[in-house]
């Protein structure tokens, strides 16, 4: 299902539906696990907005339970995943994209914001970190980069959680930057 642009920014870049979608994404979650992973969210908040994504069509139900006299769905997020089409991203315009990114990088800030909540933080141990570099390369270089990667890190997103996985977020930007 494709959504317009507008629609998807307005639908996705939520803050709580933001962690829902980062709580789904490469597994299947009902609304009791997605309660347990975000328990700061009130459990009327954390309905409503599974409901709105669903409806919309950010996530799907792929499996539905009888347990006692409910029903309990099973969410996935759809095949193709859920950022914008290529033509949407070429056609937003630069406030679209400073809306988004701006929307992206509070994402970032909240959870590491939780990150150090925790009672014991320990970078290195935990296998947390942030770091900026400059990477100076020519188209033929970036293309072979960015595959290169994209290649690295394709089969890592077939992982389902469990078997003592640890869930590790990770955000990239790459722009380029203005010379002198």
């Amino acid at each position: 299902m494709r959504i317009s642009t507008e629609r998807w920014a307005e639908l996705a870049l939520h803050p709580v539906r933001i962690r829902i979608l980062r709580a789904v994404a490469g597994g299947h979650r009902t609304a009791s696990d997605l309660a347990g992973l975000l328990p700061d969210v009130p459990q009327a908040t954390l309905y409503r907005q599974i409901s709105t994504l669903a409806k919309a069509g950010l996530l799907e139900v792929v499996e539905e339970h009888k347990v006692g006299g409910a029903t309990e769905r099973v969410y996935a997020v759809p095949e193709g995943g859920l950022t914008p089409s290529p033509e949407a991203l070429a056609s937003a315009t630069p406030d679209d994209h400073a809306r988004w990114f701006t929307a992206f990088a509070g994402s970032l800030l909240s959870e590491f914001s939780r990150y150090l909540d925790r009672d014991h933080v320990d970078l290195a141990a935990d296998g947390a970190g942030y770091q900026q570099m400059v990477l100076h390369l020519d188209d033929e270089e970036f293309i072979a980069f960015a595959q290169g990667f994209a290649e690295l890190v394709r089969p890592l997103l077939a992982n389902e959680p469990g078997g003592g996985r640890t869930p590790r977020l990770l955000a990239t930007v790459l722009l380029p930057l203005k010379e002198g």
